[in-house]
């Protein structure tokens, strides 16, 4: 291993590390690397723009992008001053905007107290990837293909990488490295990859969603102000309702999308499109968007399944080999989860390397595979949790416990936070969501007590009461324990390690 030590480095066993991807988990990691080999080398597919525009290989780039806080955090960890270069560049400001969410239940409205900034994928990668390139020892390598593993003669260590060139079909290579891995998202061919060398790999858990969105921008008079941070209209998974979604990005733009789960696609005609902005179950985002003149047609953008790698079950993994972020694990875009996840298990890795770098342990790889499937974990659950009460949505992979319970708590418990107006249980609900808090601050004895009691005449109420009747004679605590599953602290952890 590399490492710097009083700005130079301090030779060890590893000297260079190939990222494969370079999108946004890549440039994270490459960005921790940088600290610790002394050579980084970005394998990215695409061309690189030079400004912020869409890199051929994020199709999903047009439409809204997010930091939850915890990303945000991270980020701006990593990247100091990353939230200020933002604004610099264009990005607006939320602080003191309004909230604005809408569900079957009732609407909920309140300032956003937080100097959080807006931005499109394009100009969150640009600046990325702008500081990761003054890197002095990170290297990129574009309109590459990794098209395979280089290996030992016995298949234990990954040695480096074969790549052709995309221009020249016929320019093979490899590169050596001491560490391989694997940022490429949901493009990823890991696991064709091991499959070749004799590997066996675990048939991954699926979430078939089929779910659609379409996003279309809006520019912002000059005479005019937008007073809303983001307006949020929930569909109804009872109906295949739409959902629909306003915020503002840089360069006084708004965009607007529509989504749905479960194959009920929103259209990207135009005169469509408008229609069934009309439709969603409040008409604001329809008639704040009246005052905004249209700069695109509609977009559209399809997922039909969402899959979790189970690595960490392999009977074999070789050494120099590790994969992080949608590669692993990837999740419905429209809970924001996937970059804050990719920063989190980022996270993980740094803290790793510099256990690694001061009491070398055997089975590196390994250990870090493991806890980067505790942190997708409770992520990954929790969106299940979310789509599989759309109709249309199946699930395909191992039991997941306690989700039925969960879907019908989770129901009760936003009725129960948007009709009594309780803004502190409201905001416990998207923290849990957004993973900066794990799932017991809402599911819990004392909780589900309150909003059961709170709402014992519904029948939401009754029928949650029945399912925990069936463990009679059992404290609520001990009825819990053996309905809801219990979730590694490994998502967490980090942020009480870590200085914020």
């Amino acid at each position: 291993m590399m490492f710097k030590t009083g700005g130079r480095f301090k030779k060890s066993s590893w000297e260079k590390v190939i990222v494969i991807g370079g999108g946004i988990a890549g440039l994270l990691s490459a960005r921790v690397l940088s600290e610790y080999y002394a050579e980084v080398i970005i394998i990215e597919k695409d061309d690189l723009p030079t400004k912020p525009e869409i890199r051929a290989g994020t199709p999903q780039a047009f439409h809204p992008h997010r930091f939850t806080p915890r990303g945000k955090m991270i980020v701006e960890r990593l990247f100091p001053g990353f939230n200020d270069e933002l604004l610099t560049l264009g990005a607006p400001s939320m602080q003191n905007k309004i909230i604005h969410q809408t569900n079957q239940y009732g609407s909920l409205e309140m300032p956003n107290p937080e100097n959080d900034v807006t931005f499109s994928r394009p100009l969150l990668e640009w600046v990325c990837r702008q500081r990761v390139k003054k890197i002095s020892n990170v290297e990129f390598l574009t309109k590459v293909n990794v098209i395979g593993l280089l290996t030992t003669s016995d298949q234990t260590v990954i040695t480096g990488v074969h790549i052709r060139d995309r221009e020249q079909r016929n320019l093979l290579q490899t590169i050596d490295a001491d560490l391989v891995i694997d940022t490429s998202g949901r493009s990823s061919k890991l696991s064709e990859w091991l499959q070749q060398l004799g590997f066996d790999v675990p048939t991954p858990d699926i979430l078939k969603v089929s779910l659609g969105y379409s996003t279309r921008h809006y520019k912002i008079p000059s005479h005019s102000s937008v007073k809303w941070d983001i307006i949020r209209i929930a569909g109804d998974p009872s109906n295949k309702s739409l959902t629909g979604g306003f915020s503002t990005i840089e360069n006084n733009i708004a965009e607007a999308v529509l989504y749905c789960p479960g194959g009920h696609y929103p259209t990207t005609d135009v005169a469509e499109y408008e229609q069934e902005l009309t439709k969603l179950d409040s008409p604001l985002i329809a008639e704040v968007l009246q005052d905004l003149e249209p700069l695109t047609s509609p977009r559209g953008y399809r997922v039909t399944e969402l899959s979790r790698q189970h690595f960490e079950e392999m009977r074999k993994w070789p050494a120099g080999l590790l994969v992080l972020g949608d590669a692993f694990c990837t999740f419905d875009p429209i809970f924001g989860q996937g970059i804050t996840i990719a920063a989190i298990e980022v996270e993980m890795l740094e803290s790793c390397l510099s256990e690694q770098r001061n009491h070398p342990l055997p089975c590196f790889e390994r250990t870090i595979l493991q806890k980067m499937n505790e942190i997708v974990e409770p992520a990954w659950w929790l969106n299940c949790a979310a789509d599989l009460p759309w109709q249309g949505v199946s699930y395909i992979g191992k039991p997941l416990k306690g989700i039925e319970f969960a879907q019908k708590y989770f129901a009760l418990y936003l009725k129960h936070a948007t009709s009594k107006r309780n803004f502190e249980q409201y905001g416990l609900y998207w923290a849990v969501n957004s993973l900066l808090l794990p799932p017991d601050e809402i599911i819990n004895s004392q909780m589900v007590a309150a909003i059961l009691a709170s709402e014992e005449s519904s029948s939401e109420s009754k029928e949650l009461l029945s399912e925990l009747s069936k463990a009679a004679g059992q404290t609520l605590d001990e009825q819990l324990s053996q309905i809801m599953p219990t979730f590694p602290s490994t998502a967490y952890e980090y942020l009480n390690t870590q200085q914020y």
